[in-house]
């Protein structure tokens, strides 16, 4: 029998001239300052790498001595000293940024979100949504945005993966500790832990919350592990993305519901709400029942919080939308029919449309409850467009309320600190507040070759070094023999950088098409036989636990390896999180992408290895379409078909024409110094493209100018004077939903078919009005080019076809009410002078209008 272990935690202590150490730990400023980091390295490196770069966990875990004898090293001191100074520096300095300054003083945005990512020492998130709601929150610190975060603190994070032997993920699962996570507990103005209560299945939860400080702003993370709650409800916050559909949509009543309860508990009083996907749209509901509570009619409730609130979809198929069985949804928040004083179904419509007797819909409850809505680049605002079609059922996709933000990245979290050092000493300090400067980032081209490639070849001796000590332990545990790992691991060689590596590492779900590459193996076999231009292949990711097809590509990526004309040419590398992806989206040399058009949202990693000097080899889906030059990297045009079979094989012989053409003859073309010129050329277009257009800063940017400012001056002025246009407006769109089945309208000239340029042209048209008055209405004449050859595409240098289509002649005319008809019909009129020559087309439109709508189109009514 095992004898028995007991637990004993010897705490060092901090020297009083260490103390801020502590401090230091406890923001996660030093997710993004490397310096910071470096400190704590320096004090113990192997340490550093036990604790997974924790830095609350290692200061509890580091020997005496070591304090002791920072003490006496004057160049740990000098770095200590310099770090806490650009601390203070950057937390003493409170002046807003950018589109930040635009913002009124009271105004405040909350920013709700299911996952969070912004070092691996506090892993709440799973992947790319996580990570971008972790950026989001740097650079709304680093704008000095008045913002906070919320989220879910799961004790058991997402999972951490093994791969075994036969390529078989294993999920485990480690139970953070927080007095290891950088957060501390929320207290109430008597000291007390911050508790609320929210009511899920007539039965009371209690929720308590944790501070995280990410530079000048603070994130709350909900946490229902209290005692007073039964051991079920303990468990809501665990895990993330876990269990059924009965802890989801638990999961989801603690984001929205508790979490907005937490920030009324703190005083504090958002002028914007944004969701961050749908997960979150149940604040939706209790910022109806806060309205209702106040004596607001239902109707007059939802104008006034939808004014105010954001929702961004990040979602490119109808099937990944959150929803849950009218029986699932009544049996936990069926009391919100009561306190909203509606009728169940009219509850259970503000998740599914009239028409539907399906399923309450997350997506669908957040589009009733908010008036700002955008997808994540052009690509998915079209295709979200087309997906919340069903909204406003009579408003073309392009015309609906459905906008986009291009995704970006925080460059100073994901940009090397190589990188760094070296614009500080070409560029100076300043490079730092310009980075959405285009012309700024020119500078790049001028630096000295050999010096571009020597920094890169050094990022990448630097990733070589890890990954070969992570496969080392991988191939260990897996017992595979030392010769053996030796052979796997030949072109992982930090002494000999120069063989083209190209990396793959995302999340491991079907449409991300892992495995494409071997959709024709012989030819793939080919391509990487040649020993004298060896490529090697890194995979890296994670498949949901419960997405088996996702982890089948996982067995396939390490049999394929395993075969004895890929070995070490193929490597699949376990334990994905944000370290290993720093590491590999700067190292690699070549960053693939190959999701299923138009499949792909946005995607940020392919932004992370540009502003590294990697270059992108990508379908032109997402945030590439809109950066690919033709000189940035490589795009592979997505096959038109819809045939599966016939698209795959299409897109890898684009694949294999581009690797074998292309990719390798350019890396290996060498000259007498050892590199490709025209490989730092392409490597050098890469970076300067795609840094200044999609970093934090400038989709920070666009959300504030475009997004939340609309939003703050629409919230304000529907919520004066006791909400009185709020009302005025609920009461106006109840008056057109009456009549507007009703409504018609008929052609009473006929304009001549042709025309001389100059010369006016006269429109008049009768609309039955039902009972509504002619100022509820426009009608507008809208004029656009005829198209004669659509087979022909006339394109622009470096202009996406996309946007030249966007900026075909399109004009709007508005016509003007004359007077009243019989009957109830009233006559309008329009006199105007085309605009161009040539074959022109137009139609003639009419919809209800009124000045306090938020968008034109937000009824969906159109004739």
């Amino acid at each position: 029998m095992p004898a028995q272990l007991f637990e004993l935690e010897v705490l060092p202590t901090i020297p009083a001239e260490l103390q801020r150490l502590e401090e230091l730990a406890q923001n996660l400023w030093y997710s993004w300052d490397a310096p910071t980091r470096g400190l704590f390295k320096r004090l113990d490196s192997k340490l550093w790498i036990q604790v997974g770069h924790n830095p609350k966990l290692f200061l509890r875990n580091i020997e005496q001595q070591c304090l002791i004898n920072a003490l006496s090293d004057p160049f740990f001191m000098d770095a200590y000293r310099q770090v806490l100074a650009a601390y203070d520096q950057y937390h003493h300095a409170h002046e807003r940024h950018g589109a930040a300054k635009q913002l009124a003083d009271d105004d405040l945005i909350a920013y709700f979100c299911a996952e969070y990512g912004f070092h691996e020492s506090l892993p709440v998130y799973s992947g790319g949504l996580g990570i971008l709601a972790g950026d989001h929150c740097k650079t709304a610190s680093d704008l000095r945005l008045p913002f906070i975060g919320v989220g879910l603190y799961y004790h058991m994070g997402y999972f951490s993966q093994l791969i075994d032997s036969e390529g078989t993920q294993i999920v485990t699962h480690i139970t953070m500790n927080s007095l290891h996570s950088p957060i501390s507990p929320v207290l109430d103005e008597n000291g007390e832990l911050l508790v609320v209560s929210v009511n899920i299945a007539n039965k009371d939860v209690f929720v308590k919350a944790w501070q995280v400080k990410i530079g000048h702003i603070c994130l709350y993370l909900l946490d229902s592990a209290l005692a007073q709650n039964s051991p079920e409800d303990r468990e809501i916050t665990n895990q993330l993305y876990g269990g059924d559909q009965h802890m989801r949509i638990k999961q989801e009543i603690l984001l929205g519901i508790a979490g907005v309860r937490v920030l009324r508990r703190l005083g504090l009083n958002p002028t914007v709400w944004h969701m961050n996907e749908g997960h979150a749209a149940f604040l939706v509901l209790e910022r109806l029942r806060e309205k209702v509570a106040e004596g607001h009619a239902f109707a007059e409730a939802l104008e006034t919080i939808a004014a105010s609130t954001v929702f961004t979809t990040h979602t490119p198929v109808p099937a990944g939308h959150d929803h849950f069985s009218p029986d699932v949804f009544l049996h936990y928040l069926g009391s919100f029919a009561k306190e909203l004083n509606i009728s169940t179904d009219e509850l259970l419509g503000l998740g599914r449309l009239p028409q539907d007797h399906v399923d309450f819909n997350m997506t669908t409850l957040a589009v009733h409850g908010s008036r700002q809505m955008n997808g994540v680049s052009r690509i998915h605002g079209d295709v979200s467009s087309e997906i919340c079609a069903k909204y406003w059922a009579q408003i073309s996709p392009k015309d609906n309320p459905m906008s986009y933000v291009t995704n970006g990245v925080h460059v100073p979290t994901f940009l090397a600190k190589e990188w760094s050092d070296l614009f500080d000493k070409l560029l100076g300090n300043e490079w730092r507040y310009h980075l959405t400067d285009k012309d700024f980032w020119q500078r790049i081209d001028s630096i000295f070759e050999p010096l571009f490639w020597s920094v890169k070849q050094g990022i990448k001796t630097r990733m070589l070094r890890v990954l070969r000590s992570s496969l080392i332990s991988q191939y260990s545990s897996n017992q595979v023999s030392a010769a053996h790992a030796e052979r796997m691991l030949r072109f992982i060689n930090p002494d000999n950088p120069n063989i083209l590596t190209i990396g793959f590492a995302r999340r491991f779900a079907t449409y991300k098409r892992a495995t494409l590459l071997f959709k024709d193996v012989e030819w793939l076999r080919s391509i990487l036989n040649d020993e004298a231009r060896p490529v090697v292949f890194i995979f890296a990711g994670k498949a949901h636990p419960a997405d088996r097809p996702g982890q089948e590509l996982l067995k396939q990526i390490h049999a394929l390896s395993m075969q004895p004309e890929f070995v070490g040419k193929i490597l699949l590398v376990q334990g994905y999180d944000m370290g290993l992806a720093r590491r590999l989206v700067a190292g690699v040399d070549v960053w693939l992408n190959t999701p299923v058009y138009p499949m792909e949202a946005s995607g940020t990693s392919g932004m992370k290895a540009a502003i590294n000097a990697t270059i992108n080899l990508s379908v032109l889906d997402g945030w590439w379409a809109e950066s690919y030059d033709g000189e940035n990297g490589w795009g592979i045009r997505p096959s038109p078909h819809e045939d599966i079979e016939l698209r795959d094989r299409e897109d890898a012989r684009t694949l294999y024409e581009l690797l074998q053409d292309d990719v390798i003859p350019l890396y290996y073309n060498y000259n007498k110094q050892g590199y490709s010129p025209e490989w730092v050329k392409k490597a050098k277009r890469s970076m300067s493209t795609v840094l200044p257009q999609f970093n934090m800063v400038r989709m920070l940017n666009d959300y504030i100018e475009k997004i939340y400012i609309p939003a703050s001056q629409q919230g304000r002025k529907l919520r004066a004077n006791n909400a009185v246009n709020a009302q005025t407006l609920a009461t106006w769109k109840a008056k057109i939903r009456a009549a507007w089945h009703q409504v018609a309208v008929r052609h009473v000239t006929t304009p001549p078919a042709q025309l001389v340029f100059g010369n006016p042209m006269t429109v008049e048209v009768v609309v039955f009005l039902a009972g509504l008055e002619p100022q509820d209405l426009s009608v507008e004449l809208q004029l656009s080019r005829k198209v004669y050859h659509a087979e022909i595409v006339v394109t622009e240098e470096h202009v996406p076809q996309q946007e030249i289509c966007e900026q075909a002649f399109c004009a709007t005319h508005k016509f003007v009410p004359e007077r009243a008809l019989e009957h109830g019909e009233y006559l309008y009129s329009l006199t105007f002078n085309p605009e161009w020559c040539g074959g022109l087309n137009y139609q003639i439109r009419v919809f209800p209008y009124h000045e306090l709508l938020t968008h034109s189109y937000e009824m969906g009514m159109m004739l």
